[in-house]
């Protein structure tokens, strides 16, 4: 059972993954985004792979961290995409004055 109540955890944080992807994309800018912050999620879903290997409970709930990761890293590319379009935007910003 406690199973179950990891993978809905997972879940919970992981719908909130996708969303924040897409809003980042769409705004085109870095400057509201943790950088360290998202690194420190990705450390906890290191972590939480880890565990499960190390502890030989290798079940459905690693798929689940797997997503995870794999979605928090499209958020830390899209974060150096935006930060170079804001680096972009302030050298047209001095260029225009």
């Amino acid at each position: 059972m406690s199973s179950v109540f990891e993978a809905i955890m997972l879940i919970s944080f992981g719908f909130s993954w996708p969303v924040n992807a897409v809003k980042a994309y769409k705004l085109r800018t870095a400057k509201s985004t943790s950088l360290a912050f998202l690194l420190l999620i990705e450390v906890g879903y290191v972590c939480g792979i880890l565990a499960k290997i190390l502890s030989g409970n290798i079940n459905y709930v690693i798929f689940f961290y797997i997503l995870n990761f794999v979605i928090v890293s499209s958020n830390i590319i899209i974060y150096f995409r935006n930060r170079k379009l804001d680096k972009e935007a302030e050298k047209a910003a001095e260029a225009r004055e």
